[in-house]
């Protein structure tokens, strides 16, 4: 019998086009990174690049920290001076830098100290990269949408500072994957962000208002595990130090630090790139909250499309906090992938573009003093809830138990 084909050649045609205009964008991000990666590369005299920085720049402190972990003297991780002193005697004058995350981070980084800082470096990067593009394929193995993960233009910011947006991503892809089917695999993953809570600072109340209670018990469970583990094995008194001693500085960096402001797509830091103070910054970023906490209340209050919902909360997180690096968005790379066939119309896709390109695009937009990153990220949360609006398909119960 003859197979008749009931899909318009419209239809086909669209679909056809918005493929070829992902393998074509595909192919551009890949070119980019390979670009960017070998230049920066092969123009460094190791272990330091062109600009006299080390290579993978932030990772001296995540090695810095399995060292210490490793040696026992946590204490020269929190004691800005003494840090600064271990960091010359290890590496010869340097930009200054301080350890800033939370003393949990300990306990996964450690092995990194048995290696030389190059090979530690390298090992990381390879490492971040295969869980990143590991945990996409736990949610959609096709290749082109793998290939589109793998060559998000946050991907070569998150290599040349050596951060750990990669386990970020991770992380929160896999808390996606699993919320539902796997509650509790879900919240153990979710305390793992103990290393950067501020942001996650919106999940228990989206998880809260889902139903998702169980996702929040193990969330809770993990967190404090790590916190436990981590007083357990390097000292009692490591978070109350941690508390006393590196909290203050972050408040001191978030209130004069200048180096990193084209780097931050939040409403206060940009604020703060164009010169106004501190309190004056603040009022601008509260607009940007509020927009935030608006948009997730009313996209969890009720079950909606899974993906988009995700994308608000991820969006959402965001834009809420001040505190946010370019670094950080890889997770946004995988975020685009999965939105591609949600936004139909050109505008749309110039959105998804924009926001795919930010992390390394807002480094130009600083350099001219343009704030365009955070009203940008404002943008496209509201279109994610435009977006939730018009969606009139039916989905199944909420899975709370």
């Amino acid at each position: 019998m003859e197979t008749i084909n009931l899909s318009p050649p419209t239809v086909k045609a669209a679909a056809s086009a918005k493929e070829d205009l992902q393998f074509k964008i595909t192919v551009a991000g890949g070119v980019f990174l390979l670009v960017f990666v070998a230049g920066y590369l092969l123009q460094a005299a190791p272990p330091h690049d062109k600009y006299g920085y080390l290579i993978g720049r932030d990772f001296v402190n995540t090695w810095m920290g399995a060292r210490a972990a490793l040696s026992g003297h946590i204490d020269q991780l929190f004691h800005l001076q003494v840090y600064m002193q271990h960091l010359v005697a290890t590496f010869g004058p340097m930009v200054p830098h301080n350890w800033s995350y939370p003393p949990s981070l300990l306990l996964f980084i450690w092995p990194l100290g048995f290696l030389p800082y190059i090979a530690a470096c390298a090992l990381w990067s390879v490492t971040g990269m295969a869980a990143y593009v590991g945990s996409a394929a736990a949610v959609d193995r096709s290749w082109r949408y793998l290939a589109f993960v793998a060559v998000t233009p946050a991907i070569g910011i998150n290599l040349f500072c050596g951060q750990n947006g990669f386990f970020t991503a991770a992380l929160l892809i896999l808390v996606f994957r699993y919320w539902d089917e796997r509650p509790i695999v879900a919240g153990l993953i979710l305390g793992a962000m103990l290393y950067k809570p501020h942001l996650v600072v919106l999940f228990p109340l989206a998880l809260a208002l889902s139903g998702r209670w169980r996702v929040i018990a193990a969330a809770g469970v993990s967190a404090l595990t790590l916190a436990g583990l981590t007083a357990l094995i390097f000292g009692h008194d490591i978070w109350s130090e941690y508390f006393r001693l590196v909290v203050p500085v972050q408040q001191a960096v978030m209130r004069y630090g200048t180096g990193f402001l084209t780097m931050m797509p939040t409403g206060f830091m940009q604020a703060r790139m164009l010169g106004a103070g501190y309190w004056l910054a603040w009022l601008v970023q509260i607009p940007f909250t509020l927009l935030a906490l608006a948009a997730l209340v009313w996209t969890f209050v009720k079950r909606r499309d899974p993906v988009l919902s995700y994308a608000v909360l991820i969006t959402a997180s965001f834009v809420v906090t001040p505190y946010a690096f370019d670094y950080d968005m890889v997770v946004f790379g995988w975020l685009v992938a999965m939105l591609w066939t949600r936004f139909e119309a050109p505008w749309d896709r110039r959105l998804l573009l924009a926001v795919w390109t930010l992390p390394v695009a807002m480094l130009f937009y600083g350099e001219w003093y343009v704030p365009l990153a955070a009203p940008l990220m404002a943008l496209f949360l509201l279109r994610l809830v435009s977006l939730l609006r018009g969606e009139k398909i039916e989905l199944p119960a909420a899975q709370t138990a």
